[in-house]
């Protein structure tokens, strides 16, 4: 009864959306102009431009010349932006800004007296009792405090001349190793200002790999923070050349200092420039092919490589982005991503190019149900009403499964109308239309959880699935651009147009450098495929590093000069569309091809699944003498807890229900109803699972601090399973 009264409410209401759609449909045709949309939308991008000749013309037969062209042109194909340069990008040319130490001079002198990195504070930490009884510590937080352009850059000035103070030289490595925050920034200006590189180092990277960075870029000087500097305690031990070590100091608490390796110097930041302030040090400016940092990589396929990033790199990355993203005088960007990932230093410091606010936060304070946050504070999006944010697709995985639990716990005729407004909008939407109405009555409230006013996200880091880029397009009503690119191309490469209407593809490639496919035999990827060519995609322009530090070798295998451009070997899969525009469909280190010859993109299959609610990470593995594949999954708490209750195991804990062949039964159901709607081949969906009682943490070493799988490791953790999984 209770269905026939949701459907009947259903009806009336697509009725009174039709009668609506008609009296409107004139007004909206002549003040949104649809048409132009769509144009935007599907103009072309880029284009191949002319494969060079390969040969000596003097030495063959105008027949034997053609031939050779042709073959080059089925071998490879090469795309370039049909873009010019935009305003921002004119003026770094203007002014000259080829290092990162121009940026902040020339900002300093722009943007004067306007906010530039903002800091919360943090009033007091609190006991707060859980309707569970459990005790947690909250945060009890205040209003953001500001430094402006001009205080931001005299600040850096001075904790550059304090580390010279100190012993520091020029074109010394010094390591950061520390959360996002403005002190980070600060620190690398300080750094860039005495031509100093910096050794990023992940907050989350585990204490081996740590020490690896610390050790083989031969740092003396370590910049890291409160939270991070107890690590210090065992890690000195593993790093002999440390002398000094600088920490960033919590709002709170007092620093212990005690108890390290002795003759090692601590620290506290704000006295590193207080020295400066009356230092007699001159800056000394780096030139644009002197190495700005060394990024080390996440470390998926063994131990992290450092990447070596000149400062002409980020600028030419920076020129890349400004040229794609519409920036506005009111921007206001919150970060808090790790500022030791390349996309999140690009994109802050592509904010501080334009003069755009930077707020920091952190994911425990970054909404209002944010695990830190005390009852009845607001979380830091709420205050700091950003209008841009950077993101990786784990954290709009997360927004979006967390739009899904919330839909679904609503009644059912709620349940319905969520789904009709939905698909009504993203109908629309397609069409080139806006939806104001329903914007305003229904998807501006799910806005409301990053503050109300952000109008533009850029994801980065790794694919984001096709359903969770348009759920999140449409539920909180922003545009949401997706970029790819690596460490080694100091994360430029391609990014979406914002007009672009389409889901799941990467975009055009930057006005700052070509894209190429270039055919891969084994995997059946080439240039002459139709509709589309597709091959191994390779990047070539000024943001491509100069190589691995220390790893000649290496350097050598992925990265090559021609005709004085710098290319480099991405290992990614690649189509170009009609419109120029690119789509990663495969990585040739996680190609299986399994026993009937049919090939398996591992990436591929994990990033579709892991959209299915019950899923919070997933490894599948393929071995090449079977005909399945197969899965190590981590589920979703709060789901389990549902289906154990369905299933009559309500009274059973976590770990029993990970074990339980009837709980494994049923998710493996929900897994091959999931992998259905994302439209996967039948070989594709792994035919067993296992369900790990762990979370995968970089802790443990089975994910990146980016959080990437490592499948090796899994893989060596897990062998017992994936055999048991087999052999049933």
């Amino acid at each position: 009864m209770d269905s026939f009264w949701v459907q009947s409410a259903i009806g009336a209401i697509k009725a009174i959306a039709f009668v609506y759609d008609i009296i409107t449909l004139p007004v909206y045709l002549v003040l949104q102009k649809p048409w132009k949309r769509r144009q935007d939308s599907r103009r072309v991008k880029a284009k191949p431009i002319n494969q060079k000749m390969l040969v000596d013309e003097s030495k063959y037969a105008p027949d034997d010349i053609e031939a050779k062209i042709v073959r080059n042109d089925d071998n490879e194909l090469t795309y370039r932006t049909t873009d010019p340069p935009r305003d921002v990008h004119v003026k770094m040319l203007q002014e000259n800004i080829d290092t990162l130490e121009k940026v902040f001079n020339y900002v300093a002198k722009t943007y004067t007296s306007k906010r530039c990195l903002g800091t919360r504070q943090i009033l007091s930490e609190e006991d707060e009792v859980q309707q569970n009884g459990r005790v947690f510590k909250k945060y009890n937080l205040g209003d953001y405090k500001w430094k402006t352009f001009t205080e931001a850059e005299r600040t850096a000035a001075n904790f550059g001349r304090g580390l010279r103070e100190l012993g520091q030289k020029p074109r010394e490595n010094i390591v950061i190793f520390a959360e996002t925050r403005a002190e980070w920034m600060i620190a690398a200006h300080g750094c860039f200002k005495q031509a100093m590189p910096i050794v990023t180092v992940y907050a989350t990277l585990g204490d081996d790999g740590v020490a690896h960075c610390i050790t083989e870029t031969e740092v003396t000087t370590v910049i890291t923070s409160h939270d991070l500097l107890p690590k210090f305690k065992t890690l000195l031990d593993k790093c002999p050349l440390v002398k000094t070590i600088i920490y960033i100091e919590d709002q709170l608490q007092k620093t212990e200092t005690t108890g390290f390796k002795e003759g090692v110097k601590i620290l506290p930041f704000n006295q590193v420039v207080k020295t400066g302030q009356d230092s007699k040090f001159e800056h000394v400016p780096p030139k644009g092919d002197d190495i700005a940092i060394i990024m080390y990589t996440s470390g998926s396929t063994g131990t992290p490589k450092g990447v070596l990033l000149s400062h002409k790199n980020c600028i030419a990355t920076m020129k890349g982005f400004v040229d794609m993203v519409p920036i506005y005088p009111d921007d206001v960007l919150i970060g808090f991503l790790p500022l030791a990932h390349v996309f999140e230093l690009v994109a802050e410091s592509v904010c501080l190019m334009t003069g755009v606010p930077i707020g920091y936060s952190t994911p425990l304070t970054l909404i209002d149900t944010s695990s830190k946050i005390k009852r009845g504070c607001k979380g830091d999006a709420t205050v700091l009403k950003p209008t841009c944010m950077t993101s990786v697709p784990l954290i709009l995985d997360r927004i979006s499964k967390g739009i899904n639990d919330k839909v679904n716990s609503g009644s059912a005729f709620k349940k319905s109308l969520f789904k009709f407004l939905y698909q009504y909008k993203v109908k629309w939407v397609q069409r080139g239309y806006k939806t104001p109405l329903i914007d305003k009555l229904v998807f501006k409230k799910v806005a409301k959880l990053m503050g109300g006013k952000v109008r533009i996200i850029m994801s980065g880091g790794a694919p984001l699935s096709a359903d969770t880029h348009e759920q999140i397009k449409t539920c909180l009503c922003l545009e949401l651009i997706q970029g790819y690119g690596l460490t080694e191309t100091t994360s430029g490469a391609t990014v979406m147009d914002y007009r672009d209407m389409t889901y799941g593809r990467t975009g055009g490639p930057l006005t700052v450098c070509d894209i190429r496919l270039v055919n891969w035999e084994e995997g059946n990827y080439r240039v002459t495929n139709k509709p589309y060519p597709q091959g191994e995609v390779l990047i070539g322009g000024e943001c491509v590093s100069q190589g691995y530090y220390k790893l000649p070798g290496k350097t050598n295998e992925d990265f090559f000069e021609e005709d004085g451009q710098r290319w480099f070997k991405t290992g990614d899969i690649g189509e170009i569309h009609a419109d120029g525009v690119l789509k990663i469909i495969d990585r040739k280190k996680d190609l299986v091809k399994l026993q009937a010859g049919e090939y398996v993109s591992l990436g591929k299959v994990e990033s579709e699944l892991k959209t299915c609610g019950i899923i919070e990470n997933i490894c599948v593995y393929g071995d090449p003498t079977k005909q399945y594949t197969v899965a190590l999954v981590v589920p979703n708490q709060n789901h389990l807890e549902e289906l154990a209750q369905k299933h009559g195991l309500g009274d059973k804990t976590f770990e029993e229900l990970c074990s339980s062949p009837i709980i494994e039964k049923a998710i493996l159901k929900e897994i091959a109803e999931h992998a259905r709607k994302c439209k996967l081949q039948k070989y594709e969906v792994p035919a067993a699972i296992t369900l790990c009682k762990e979370v995968w943490s970089p802790d443990m070493g089975l994910v990146t601090a980016a959080f990437k799988l490592k499948r090796k490791d899994i893989q060596d953790r897990y062998q017992h399973d994936i055999n048991r999984m087999y052999a049933s």
